[in-house]
């Protein structure tokens, strides 16, 4: 029984990406560019002048952040083509 619980488990570690020789997890790295993904957004939004039509900036933001974030974790881990 404890070894179907534990089949999940592996010993190839978390996927990470060496930056200036240090190994950041990719965990990290999709929440960085999911933020500035997010902030990039805002400033189209802003300088287009959608932002005066948009109503909840934070979360339309927000979620444009969030699917970038997502987007990037899939193409890391390889599960997306």
């Amino acid at each position: 029984m404890l070894s179907l619980l534990l089949s999940g488990c592996a010993l190839r570690g978390a996927p990470s990406y060496e930056i200036f020789g240090a190994y950041f997890p990719l965990w990290l790295m999709s929440a960085l560019i999911g933020f500035v993904g997010a902030l990039i957004a805002h400033r189209i939004f802003v300088s287009t002048g959608f932002a005066q039509i948009v109503p909840f900036q934070l979360f339309v933001c927000m979620a444009i952040g969030v699917m970038i974030a997502v987007l990037f974790w899939l193409s890391g881990t390889g599960h997306l083509p």
